[in-house]
């Protein structure tokens, strides 16, 4: 995976600017912060990130794949002040479950979601090397 950062801009923290790869591409739809049975075991937005990182985590495995091979990530947020006051814990829960692995990110705020008592969702977009 190359990361692409061009030298005059400032590095970016927590995310790239760009990532170029070959390979098998991965797709994974939209996920939430609920647990195997569909249920939402925290209302907290770190809490629902938390679970949410560790449900990608588990459906990357059914291919074989690891958080490193993540290549972009978008993030869906109801409210983007309790996105960036959250910003500390988030990038702490982010680098238990993903390690220090900093791909393409957009994180978006909504007006809702589909899962009334979600407060994120993350689609990712993984690549295995070949």
């Amino acid at each position: 995976m190359e990361i692409l950062q061009p030298a005059h801009w400032p590095r970016p923290k927590g995310y790239a600017n760009g990532v170029a790869t070959r390979g098998r591409q991965i797709f994974l739809s939209g996920m939430v912060g609920w647990n195997v049975e569909g249920k939402f075991t925290s209302p907290d937005f770190v809490g629902q990130v938390r679970q949410t990182l560790k449900n990608i985590v588990e459906v990357l495995a059914e291919a074989n794949a690891r958080p490193e091979h993540i290549v972009r990530m978008t993030w869906y947020v109801l409210d983007k002040h309790e996105y960036t006051a959250a910003y500390k814990e988030v990038g702490r829960v982010y680098r238990e479950i993903l390690g220090s692995h900093y791909p393409a990110m957009t994180a978006v705020q909504v007006a809702a979601l589909i899962e009334d008592q979600a407060r994120v969702e993350i689609e990712v977009t993984a690549v295995v090397p070949e």
